[in-house]
């Protein structure tokens, strides 16, 4: 893959993040009764971020829990040695649980989110943030939260990185070569 553009940097996401949580604070008129449910891996990361604004702003704690969907993907298999990895260690019945991503594209990793927790209970709302909507959907799902919209070509990549995993914030769009592409 070779590197188109960096469309974020450090404090481009963390401008982001800020927004998402004022956002999240207005439209839920505050804290009560919410959770926050990141995707592993990265979304976690922007989880957990969105979750210390959120104290920051409103001296409330707010439960915070990680995803895991490999089980509940319908565009992969998961393999047989596959264990759940997800730390939801509370009750999602009747919250508003806002389910957050890294990049949004074909809606799948989102649909597999929803099946997750209702899996797990049936909460009164579910709301998605993403840190990048690249488009090409597949499903009818639109992301209520957006800290950037990314117009892309089906032949490019966006990587988010995130210092706490990859040693520093950044979003990257990359071109697939004519091989890559052949691969897919």
């Amino acid at each position: 893959m070779e590197q188109k553009a960096i469309i974020m940097d450090e404090s481009a996401i963390r401008r982001a993040v800020a927004r998402i949580t004022y956002e999240i604070l207005e439209r839920n008129r505050g804290a009560e009764n919410l959770c926050i449910v990141g995707i592993l891996s990265r979304g976690v990361v922007l989880a957990e971020r969105i979750a210390r604004k959120i104290y920051e702003l409103e001296r409330a704690e707010v439960e915070f829990g990680a995803l895991d969907i490999t089980p509940f993907r319908d565009d992969r298999t998961a393999d047989a040695t596959h264990s759940a990895k997800s730390t939801i260690h509370f009750p999602v019945q009747d919250k508003r649980v806002v389910i957050v991503d890294d990049v949004l594209y074909t809606g799948r990793s989102c649909r597999a989110a929803i099946d997750a927790i209702l899996a797990i209970g049936r909460p009164q709302c579910m709301q998605l943030a993403v840190l990048v909507d690249r488009g090409h959907r597949e499903l009818p799902i639109r992301p209520d939260y957006i800290g950037k919209n990314v117009p892309t070509a089906q032949s490019e990549t966006v990587r988010v990185s995130v210092r706490e995993i990859d040693g520093t914030d950044c979003v990257v769009i990359y071109q697939n070569t004519d091989a890559e592409m052949r691969k897919e």
